[in-house]
């Protein structure tokens, strides 16, 4: 059952994940179709603007409060910045992979693994942000 808190935990983080999603995908395009950058180039300039803002955005809003009152769980700021780091990394992993699956495997358009990269991995961050990097 999900209780209120998750709903509204659940909003947040679609608002803040969406902008902070919207900001890699933009900077992506703009890399790959509009600078003729090679697109997993791109994909990482995406990844690295979307790590930074983020650990900020997400910190600050979606997962305020989570910590226990304020105490750093599970290690402290380090420790957790260290699972966010890694969670990150494991969304570059997907959005690389959708990537070369639709650009490089389909020959679809550079913007194509877009809506993947905004549904798929989001979801699947959200998850391991709120039961592993933000607890």
């Amino acid at each position: 059952m999900i209780d209120r808190a998750m709903v509204w935990q659940i909003a947040r983080y679609g608002v803040v994940g969406g902008a902070v999603t919207a900001f890699q995908a933009a900077v992506y395009w703009a890399l790959a179709d509009r600078l003729g950058w090679h697109p997993q180039v791109a994909n990482l300039a995406g990844y690295a603007c979307a790590v930074v803002s983020g650990y900020v955005l997400h910190g600050a809003i979606t997962f305020k409060g989570q910590d226990g009152g304020g105490q750093e769980s599970g290690g402290g700021p380090m420790a957790r910045m260290a699972r966010f780091v890694a969670v990150s990394l494991l969304s570059l992993a997907l959005n690389a992979l959708w990537v070369w699956l639709m650009v490089a495997v389909l020959r679809y358009p550079v913007w194509s693994p877009i809506p993947l990269m905004g549904v798929v991995t989001p979801g699947i961050v959200f998850v391991l942000n709120r039961q592993w990097v933000f607890r």
